[in-house]
C-alpha cells in the first residue's frame, strides 16, 4: 500500500498519495490551541520568515476572516546574509512575497519534508534574479534555503497540507530580513538594500494593520500591495503601473500608521546603544563572487571553507583555510588532483635527473679539456747545478795552470 502510494506520488504529486511522514496529524495540544483561537484544522494559513531573528511564524485565519499567530519556530539554518537573492549559486535565502501551491509540496524530499517557496516570482524575474529549488525543508542544512528540524517541518507541512485540503489554493509566504520596526529600519538606514526593504515594508505594514495577507502585484519592476486597477487595466511586471486605488479604510489606517512610524523612526535614528547591523549582501557583484565560489565547490575543487564576501570599500574578504566538499564530485576531483600532482612530481624528478646528468657530463668534458690543454704546453729545461763543470771555460783553464806551477 505504502509503495503504491509512493509510486503514484512520484507521478502526480497528489496530496492524498504521499509518504506516511507527511500524513502525520498535528498534536492534540496544537489542535487545542487552534480551536481556542477560533480556527479550524483546515482554515487558511500564512507564513512569515525573519532572518535576523531566525523565526518562522505560522498564522491562521479565524472565523472573523482575520489571521492570528498560531505558533513560532526557530529557524535551524538559513544561508547567506541579509538581503535578497540575486542569482543561482549566491547562497542567499530569498526575501520577498511568495506563493506556495499544492504542486510545490514535496513529501519525498531528501531533506525529510519540503515545499518550494516559488522563487523566482514575477518581481524576481523582471529584475533579472535567478535561482531554483529554493525551499523550506527539514534536515537542518541550508545552501540558500530556510531549513528547519525534522519535527518542525513536519508540523509546518501539516499546517499547509490541512489548509490545502480545506480549499486554500495558495499560501502566502512573506520573507523579511528582520522585523520591520522603526528601530530596526533606523539601524539599517545606511544599508545598500534599504530601498528594497522599504518596498517590502509596505506589504509588512498592510498585514500589521489588517491581519489579512495583502494582495500582491508587480509593476514598474516593483511590488505593489492591495491596489485595485481601474476599469479593465491589469498589472504587468515590466510595464507602467496602471491607475489603481487603495481601499479607503486601508488608506486612512495606513496614513495613521505611517505617521506613528515616522515619529518613532526619527527618534530611533538618534538613539545610542542599538545593536549593530548584521552583514548584508552588497549587490550583484558580491553575488557573482559567491556564485563563482559555489561552482568551483560543486565541481569538487579546493576552495576557501567559507564563501568570499565583498567589503564596503570593494575589496574581497576570503578565509585562508581551504578544503573541498565531501561528495562524489569532490572525491573525483581529489583523485584528478592527486594524479596531476603525481604526474608533475614524476616530471619534476625526471627533469632534475636530466639536469644532474647534463651537469656531470659538462663537468667531465671541462676536466678533459683542461687536461688536454696542460699536455699541449712545452716541457721546462732542467735546472743547472753550481758545480765546477758549470763554471765558465776560462776560469777552468786558469785553475789548471796554477796547479802546474805549485799554486
Amino acid at each position: 500500500m505504502v509503495l503504491a502510494a509512493l509510486a503514484l506520488a512520484g507521478c502526480n504529486g497528489s496530496l492524498e498519495e504521499i509518504a506516511p511522514k507527511s500524513e502525520r496529524q498535528l498534536s492534540e495540544k496544537m489542535m487545542s490551541l487552534v480551536k481556542a483561537k477560533g480556527m479550524t484544522r483546515t482554515s487558511p494559513v500564512m507564513l512569515r520568515l525573519f532572518k535576523e531573528e531566525n523565526v518562522l511564524e505560522v498564522w491562521k485565519q479565524k472565523s472573523t476572516g482575520r489571521y492570528d499567530l498560531v505558533t513560532t519556530y526557530q529557524i535551524c539554518k538559513w544561508s547567506g546574509k541579509l538581503g535578497p537573492k540575486f542569482k543561482e549559486g549566491d547562497r542567499q535565502a530569498p526575501e520577498g512575497f511568495y506563493s506556495i501551491t499544492p504542486a510545490q509540496m514535496n513529501p519525498q524530499s531528501k531533506y525529510y519534508l519540503a515545499f518550494n517557496i516559488g522563487f523566482p516570482n514575477a518581481y524576481d524575474r523582471v529584475n533579472g534574479r535567478a535561482g531554483q529549488h529554493l525551499m523550506v525543508h527539514g534536515a537542518c542544512s541550508s545552501s540558500g534555503c530556510y531549513s528547519m528540524t525534522d519535527p518542525q517541518i513536519q508540523e509546518i507541512y501539516a499546517f499547509a497540507r490541512d489548509a490545502f485540503s480545506g480549499g486554500q489554493t495558495s499560501i502566502q509566504l512573506q520573507a523579511y530580513p528582520f522585523r520591520m520596526t522603526p528601530a530596526n529600519m533606523a539601524r539599517y538606514r545606511n544599508d545598500p538594500n534599504f530601498d528594497f526593504w522599504k518596498m517590502l515594508k509596505e506589504g509588512y505594514d498592510h498585514f500589521e494593520i489588517t491581519k489579512v495577507p495583502p494582495k500582491v502585484d508587480v509593476c514598474e519592476k516593483r511590488y505593489v500591495f492591495n491596489r485595485f486597477p481601474e476599469g479593465e487595466a491589469q498589472f504587468a511586471a515590466n510595464a507602467a503601473c496602471p491607475a489603481a486605488t487603495l481601499p479607503d479604510t486601508l488608506h486612512t489606517a495606513y496614513q495613521s500608521y505611517q505617521s506613528s512610524y515616522s515619529a518613532a523612526f526619527s527618534s530611533a535614528t538618534g538613539q545610542s546603544g542599538l545593536p549593530a547591523p548584521k552583514p548584508s549582501i552588497l549587490g550583484p557583484q558580491e553575488a557573482d563572487l559567491v556564485a563563482d565560489w559555489s561552482k568551483k565547490r560543486s565541481r569538487g575543487e579546493r576552495v576557501p571553507l567559507e564563501p568570499p564576501s565583498l567589503r564596503s570599500d570593494g575589496s574581497v574578504a576570503m578565509t585562508a583555510r581551504m578544503g573541498r566538499i565531501d561528495s562524489p564530485a569532490g572525491r573525483r576531483q581529489a583523485e584528478i588532483d592527486a594524479a596531476a600532482a603525481a604526474k608533475k612530481k614524476a616530471e619534476d624528478e625526471k627533469a632534475a635527473e636530466i639536469a644532474r646528468a647534463k651537469a656531470e657530463k659538462e663537468a667531465k668534458q671541462a676536466a678533459l679539456a683542461e687536461a688536454a690543454k696542460l699536455a699541449a704546453q712545452p716541457a721546462a729545461a732542467p735546472a743547472e747545478t753550481a758545480t765546477a763543470s758549470a763554471l765558465p771555460e776560462e776560469p777552468k783553464k786558469r785553475g789548471r795552470l796554477w796547479n802546474l806551477f805549485g799554486g
